[in-house]
């Protein structure tokens, strides 16, 4: 079984040897629990959110990038409506028989979103049909990296490649996976995990549209620019975070609805300072504020990633933390006070950062509880990841980078 040649590999991962091994392996098992002679190999990232925290679901302005780990999967049509699916590292195989799937139960579960994204390209108008598939992932579970996103968009691929002849585009794969979140997972989720994972590098989004999200991929690498990009994840709160999460999205359209518009995105700043008196709820209005001044932060790190202005970029980071520490409120949850995996982690984090004169970090994706962000210059990679581990523990510290390209058949 032919796995990708070095020239394929160097361009998705920057390297062939490891990715080489890696491929084999997977053919391997490929080979050893379906049978097939032949394969297709597919890769789609995990992704990162560099700055636009907790906008998208009001119609604002995010630049999230893939990274440098990735789900990757061998796969080959097996002529049959039935999809096989084995995960590496886990017994039970997931069985989705395409012509019968009102028999999936909703609800969560890998079949569910599997199940759920076929209902989702069919919706769209695209065809589907039986392969086998052998799946291995790094991307890490539960670190806000979206795994799930990168299973899915891994999913599309195969999906497109063999069924559809490449006519589906990103923002198709987005859709389809959004759909199967939304309708199979009952999850209220919107695009941007999944067009981060599709699309590859840095990307601009704007969701003022909607389900058609704009998106403008950006040039840029922080590795380049001396800064590794490590992601810490600081613990998994106790409290159930269901509500402080909706709260966001909530009292920012509260907010809205005072203007005379559903989403923040539909006014601006100005108005909002018009009518502050009028919005009772004091976290609503400071969290309206957070909403303008990301958009703002936004636009101008795109200016300066265009410029490869890396001081500018720092300092936007660095603005946004504080931003969504002070107004967005989303570092620790109200139900208890005194757990702050979060707060406790950057605080221990900017005294090491003040300790060498550079670098910056933030809260990371949801918040509340789990993952920080932090960019740091390379020669301080190692004793960073060192320092913090002693308080996170050293599984929970994953340093990586922006990866160029998004979810592909190498």
């Amino acid at each position: 079984m032919n796995i990708p040649s070095s020239e394929r590999l160097e361009k998705v991962y920057g390297e062939c040897v490891k990715s080489a091994e890696r491929l084999g392996a997977l053919a391997e098992n490929f080979q050893k629990k379906y049978g097939h002679d032949t394969a297709e190999f597919f890769s789609a990232p995990g992704r990162t959110e560099i700055i636009g925290n907790h906008t998208d679901h009001n119609g604002g302005k995010v630049i999230a990038g893939s990274i440098d780990l990735d789900t990757i999967g061998a796969a080959c049509p097996n002529n049959s409506s039935i999809i096989h699916i084995m995960s590496e590292g886990y017994d039970k195989e997931i069985v989705v028989d395409t012509a019968k799937l009102d028999s999936v139960v909703k609800g969560g579960g890998t079949v569910a979103l599997l199940a759920g994204m076929i209902e989702g390209a069919r919706k769209f108008g695209f065809q589907v049909g039986g392969f086998d598939a052998y799946v291995s992932t790094n991307v890490i579970a539960a670190a806000g990296v979206s795994s799930s996103a990168s299973f899915e968009m891994l999913v599309c691929t195969m999906v497109n490649h063999f069924f559809n002849d490449g006519a589906m585009n990103c923002a198709d794969y987005a859709k389809i996976g959004k759909y199967s979140e939304n309708v199979y997972w009952n999850k209220a989720s919107g695009m941007m995990d999944q067009m981060a994972c599709a699309v590859g590098g840095p990307v601009l989004f704007d969701f003022a549209n909607g389900s058609q999200p704009e998106y403008k991929p950006l040039t840029f690498s922080f590795e380049k620019k001396g800064y590794r990009l490590v992601i810490v994840n600081t613990g998994k709160g106790h409290a159930d975070l269901s509500e402080e999460y909706s709260g966001i999205p909530n009292e920012m359209k509260e907010a809205a609805k005072v203007l005379g518009v559903e989403l923040l995105c539909e006014t601006n700043l100005e108005k909002l300072l018009t009518h502050a008196n009028e919005i009772e709820n004091d976290r609503a209005l400071l969290r309206a504020i957070h909403f303008f001044e990301e958009n703002r932060r936004v636009d101008e790190m795109a200016t300066a990633i265009e410029k490869e202005d890396i001081n500018t970029v720092l300092k936007l980071v660095k603005e946004s933390g504080t931003s969504s520490w002070e107004l967005l409120q989303n570092c620790y949850s109200l139900q208890d006070c005194k757990e702050q995996k979060i707060t406790r982690t950057l605080a221990l984090t900017e005294l090491f950062l003040r300790s060498i004169g550079d670098g910056v970090c933030r809260v990371h994706g949801g918040g509340f509880a789990g993952v920080i962000m932090c960019l740091v210059p390379l020669a301080e990679a190692d004793n960073y990841v060192k320092y913090i581990a002693d308080f996170v523990g050293e599984s929970n510290v994953y340093p990586m980078n922006i990866r160029a390209v998004g979810a592909v058949r190498i």
